[in-house]
Order: C-alpha cells, then sequence, then structure tokens
C-alpha cells in the first residue's frame, strides 16, 4: 500500500504546500461545477471560474501551457455562457438544452481546427512539441475548446465532447505526475456521462410536453 501512495503521489513532495492546498482547491470547486452542470444549473459559471482562475496560476508555474490556456478559455466562455444562461424573457430563460444544427456543428469542426492550429503555432513558438505530450495537448485542448462553447449554448453534444476529453486526459495527467488532477479527471468523466442522460432525459421531457401542448 505504501509503495503504490509512494508511486501515485511522491511527485507532490517537491511541491511547495501552497500549490498542492491550491490545486486541492481547484479539485473542489472543478467538481462542484461539473456537478451544477449535469443539473443544468448556472452556478455552474462563478464555482468553474474560481477553480480555472487557480489552475491558471498553478500550470503557469508547471509550465504546462496547453492546459494553461484551456482555463484561459474556460474563463472567458465561463463569463460568456454565465451571460447566456441568465438571460430571460417574462421570468422565464431564453436558452434551453437543445442538440446542435447543422450551422452549429459547423461552428464547432471551426473551433476545433482553430483551436489545434492555435495551439500548434504557439508550441513551435516556444519549441514544445519535445514530447508525444505535446501532441496530445493539443488535441484535448481543442476537444475542450468544443465542448466548453457548446456548454456555453446548452447544446447536449457538449458531454460527448467532455467524456471523450476526459478519457484522454487521465493517463496524460497521471503521466506528467499531475496524480490528483488525474482522478479529477476521472471524477468529470463519471459525472460527463451522468450530465448526457441528465440533459437527453430533459430534451426527452420538453419534448413529450410539447407533444402534449400541441
Amino acid at each position: 500500500m505504501n509503495q503504490l501512495f509512494e508511486t501515485l503521489f511522491s511527485q507532490y513532495s517537491a511541491y511547495a504546500k501552497v500549490d498542492i492546498a491550491l490545486e486541492l482547491t481547484a479539485v473542489f470547486f472543478s467538481i462542484v461545477s461539473v456537478l451544477y452542470a449535469k443539473k443544468n444549473n448556472v452556478l455552474v459559471y462563478p464555482s468553474g471560474i474560481f477553480a480555472s482562475i487557480i489552475f491558471v496560476y498553478l500550470l503557469v508555474k508547471w509550465e504546462l501551457f496547453g492546459d494553461f490556456i484551456i482555463n484561459i478559455f474556460y474563463v472567458i466562455m465561463s463569463i460568456y455562457g454565465w451571460y447566456l444562461w441568465t438571460r430571460k424573457s417574462n421570468g422565464k430563460d431564453l436558452l434551453h438544452i437543445s442538440r446542435t444544427n447543422n450551422k452549429e456543428k459547423i461552428i464547432t469542426s471551426i473551433i476545433f481546427t482553430v483551436a489545434c492550429s492555435s495551439i500548434c503555432i504557439i508550441y513551435t513558438a516556444f519549441d514544445k512539441f519535445d514530447n508525444w505530450t505535446a501532441y496530445v495537448d493539443t488535441l484535448t485542448t481543442a476537444i475542450f475548446f468544443c465542448g466548453m462553447w457548446l456548454m456555453a449554448k446548452r447544446k447536449i453534444e457538449n458531454w460527448i465532447f467532455w467524456i471523450v476529453g476526459d478519457v484522454i486526459t487521465i493517463p496524460l495527467y497521471f503521466y506528467k505526475g499531475l496524480t490528483i488532477s488525474s482522478f479529477l479527471y476521472l471524477i468529470y468523466a463519471f459525472i460527463a456521462i451522468a450530465g448526457y442522460f441528465a440533459w437527453l432525459k430533459t430534451t426527452e421531457d420538453n419534448k413529450s410536453h410539447n407533444l402534449e401542448v400541441v
């Protein structure tokens, strides 16, 4: 047991206690944020912003630029999503859970392509393509960019991007030595699966309600 614990967490012996505390705090609020997302609650955004700001500080310190850029984007898209989710008309939300249309699928593809290209340019400029993890970082960054944009639009497909990105990130973060964050993405993956089915049920209930009204 001690050997397993040392294998999983030995890298933290070199970290400052304040950084470990900050990572644990960010992990807590990240989980809270995803749980709020599953419940389709706007509090997903303030809790997520707080966690992302902490991660931005840590990731810059640890020189994980791809992950740093992801969290900067999270903050920006969280502010955008917060605005969209709180828009109301006659006391009712203007934005409801729905599926992506063809136009939104095209926009998602553009976001993925632009994200990949931008990360490649940044990594090349900083000479960071010196390890296979940089290429995986590029892929996961683009995936999470798409997921964040689709969540801001309250599109059910956002969960598919989160699930795929989480599954890739779990072993990636473990390899990087970020064991706590690796476990975080494992939790993310399970919540994302539950979130997908919760949102799917909501869309089906809405369809049934609309048919009854008609």
